[in-house]
């Protein structure tokens, strides 16, 4: 029983390792990095736009739900 045991683990440890060492599919690092920080960069050059049209968005909602529910 023990052995068996031993078994499965030494294969469940070794399908581990193997799967956090699969560079298969690597993506490139740099390239993410560089793509969230023109987001971030864009968000912060147009925060005052955003944050307008967000607050837009929700005073049309908030309007438009009111309005649905007046007639109740």
């Amino acid at each position: 029983m023990y052995s068996l045991i031993t078994f499965y683990g030494l294969k469940a440890k070794n399908a581990m390792r193997k799967f956090l060492t699969n560079e298969r599919g690597e993506v490139n690092v740099v390239a993410i990095v560089v793509l969230i920080a023109v987001a971030v960069v864009l968000a912060l050059f147009f925060k005052e736009q955003i944050g307008k049209l967000i607050g837009d968005l929700i005073d049309n909602i908030t309007t438009k739900a009111n309005d649905a529910l007046d007639p109740i």
